[in-house]
């Protein structure tokens, strides 16, 4: 059975080892979906579509951070971040202390101060469970959860604690987002999306 189920699948997607893939596998993918993640050395295809209200807030809050982040800090858009040598998740968007590298394809998590995960439909778990607990193993020091509350984001924020290795919650924003930390940010959150 294991074989007929094989022989369905295209060559790229067949691991390249016994042990599963690796997390510098996904350098080697050209064929693979543009989203594709590596957790716990399994391949995570984005294939639903995605909405316009996520695509926008995306947008829009990159932008708004890189108009907010000090010196010494670069923002990124949907760049994965390479936790250990088999997990490789994709934030929505992330804050680096690393330089800009045109030909960069991922981050290591020392060079992360924040991972922002907007929950879509289709990632609810990983962006609610799985992810936050896989960056916080990583000690990525700052996590924000943005969720969809009938079209007006609201912003969770978490900061690690590091005795317990976890994450704990800083606030809920909404409406506007004002934290000291990992850096000051002010941004009002009703105009990163259109009015309907």
């Amino acid at each position: 059975m294991e074989e007929a189920v094989t022989a369905e699948l295209p060559d790229w997607m067949i691991p390249p080892r016994p042990s599963g893939w690796e997390a510098d596998d996904l350098d080697h993918l050209p064929q693979a979906p543009r989203h594709t993640e590596l957790i716990d050395g399994a391949l995570i295809f984005m294939l639903s579509p995605q909405r316009s209200w996520h695509s926008r807030l995306v947008e829009n809050m990159t932008f708004a951070l890189r108009q907010a982040v000090p010196t010494g800090f670069e923002v990124e858009r949907e760049m994965t971040v390479r936790l250990d040598g088999k997990s490789r998740p994709e934030p929505d968007i992330l804050v680096t202390t690393a330089a800009y590298d045109p030909d960069r394809t991922w981050y290591a998590p020392d060079d992360v101060a924040l991972v922002i995960e907007v929950v879509s439909e289709e990632s609810a778990d990983r962006d609610r469970s799985l992810k936050p607990f896989k960056y916080a193993q990583a000690g990525i020091t700052h996590f924000w959860r943005v969720e969809d509350e009938a079209g007006s984001p609201a912003v969770h924020t978490y900061e690690l604690d590091t005795m317990t290795g976890t994450y704990v919650p800083i606030g809920i924003h909404r409406g506007r987002l004002r934290t000291p930390v990992p850096f000051p940010v002010d941004i009002d959150l009703d105009l990163l999306l259109p009015k309907v």
